[in-house]
């Protein structure tokens, strides 16, 4: 068990969101469908089957430049605002792991701060918003409190998966405050919301094969 995040490891991550994506899809767009554009398991599978192309036709020597040709993939492929989200989450990871092929426990920490950061000037998302950052800021707080208590790399993604699908549940009684969800008002209560899900497998994907 590896205390870094490797090359392979990030890739094997972006390709396990795939294919969590790919499974969840139909989900992802009856959630959608509920309170949404009811294509967001559409636009996430197509965008991520278009990430897994550009690995595949790309040299990414770095973390960097792997998590940044995910980004850019994104912010191209994807419609609605989980392209631009999605991109930049990848986008500021990319800056903050570095042009390394390892990259620390800690420092894999800050960069996802560091996504989240570039979420919420993008989206201008709180707590209690009802959208993705609801599943992501838990997870993260998850991931810093973990390893500051010493767990190890793959024992703190896993308590992250678990807070970003706590805080995933935890949007079904809220009513949406952001995006075309919020139009419905007090009538969006009871609906799950499909970027907190879709972000919830993000971090399940990273604790599958992470660390």
């Amino acid at each position: 068990m590896s205390e870094t995040a490797t090359l392979s490891g990030l890739n094997a991550w972006v390709r396990e969101f795939a294919a969590l994506v790919d499974e969840h899809k139909e989900e992802l767009t009856r959630l959608d469908s509920a309170i949404g554009d009811g294509d967001h398991g559409i636009n996430m599978e197509r965008g991520m089957a278009a990430v897994l192309a550009a690995l595949d036709g790309a040299e990414t020597p770095s973390s960097a430049a792997l998590l940044k040709n995910v980004g850019m993939t994104l912010v191209s492929a994807v419609g609605g605002a989980s392209g631009p989200l999605y991109g930049t989450f990848f986008l500021r990871l990319a800056s903050a792991c570095g042009e390394v092929t390892e990259v620390d426990a800690d420092t894999f920490a800050k960069a996802v701060r560091a996504g989240l950061d570039g979420i919420v000037a993008r989206g201008k998302a709180e707590s209690g918003d009802k959208t993705m950052y609801d599943a992501l800021a838990p997870a993260a707080d998850a991931l810093d409190e973990a390893l500051a208590g010493g767990s190890s790399l793959r024992a703190a993604l896993e308590a992250a998966a678990d807070a970003a699908e706590a805080g995933r549940d935890a949007t079904s009684p809220m009513p949406a405050r952001k995006g075309r969800a919020s139009y419905l008002g007090e009538r969006s209560v009871g609906h799950q919301d499909p970027g907190a899900t879709s972000a919830a497998l993000l971090f399940r994907a990273a604790a599958s094969v992470l660390g």
